[in-house]
């Protein structure tokens, strides 16, 4: 899902570079007012966790390939959307820069996909399951599933956008290997977030009345 450079015209990278950015800020707002010193080791791991899961590649065809996102991981375990936008920037940003994984002019898509998409799809498909099913653990592995595939079906249309990729054909092998792929995050995510509640059960935000989640939430 890492859009190599070349593969979007540079306009259009400099719109998805805005689009990062503007996300990018509203981030650090939320690790402003939140990161307290408890859960800086928490977002280290989380880190580093995304970073060893996107390793895992398949190849999709037409230049691209398939892998694990993190971004509802993160959201969900940080109780805010924007703490995968903070946490995906870092990772995408030390694999672009140091790894050549994913392009520097299309870092910006990269990050609205993973971060941005990726991090508000996971985060409100849960708090959505969790309202309907009550069950917070596997409403996170239908949430990580959504922010597997869904970011892969945005990634596929901005190539359809740039003229890299057909749009049906784009869509089909993308969508096809990450829903996938998106079972193995799925599980991922659910054991994790199991663990960690059960580890550090003050990380659990879920637990709290709607007025306190919206507290913890705020960006």
């Amino acid at each position: 899902m890492h859009i190599p450079d070349g593969f979007i015209p540079l306009l259009q990278t400099i719109i998805y570079w805005i689009i990062a950015l503007l996300f990018i800020a509203l981030a650090l707002r939320w690790a402003r007012k939140e990161l307290s010193e408890e859960k800086v080791p928490i977002v280290a791991v989380l880190a580093a966790a995304i970073f060893a899961i996107q390793a895992f590649n398949l190849p999709v065809g037409m230049g691209t390939s398939g892998h694990l996102v993190g971004g509802a991981l993160a959201a969900i375990i940080l109780g805010s959307p924007y703490a995968a936008v903070f946490i995906l920037s870092i990772v995408l940003i030390i694999q672009g820069v140091i790894f050549g994984d994913g392009g520097i002019t299309t870092m910006g898509a990269n990050i609205v996909n993973m971060g941005v998409i990726g991090g508000f799809v996971g985060f409100y498909a849960f708090t959505g399951f969790k309202s309907a099913i009550k069950n917070p653990y596997v409403s996170a592995g239908i949430a990580a599933w959504f922010a597997c595939v869904i970011p892969a079906l945005a990634a596929s249309v901005e190539l359809w956008i740039a003229g890299t990729f057909p749009l049906v054909g784009g869509m089909i092998a993308m969508g096809t290997y990450h829903a996938a792929i998106g079972v193995i995050e799925a599980v991922i995510t659910a054991v994790a977030v199991y663990l960690i509640w059960h580890a550090r059960p003050e990380l659990d935000w879920s637990t709290m009345s709607q007025a306190e989640a919206g507290r913890v939430t705020a960006a």
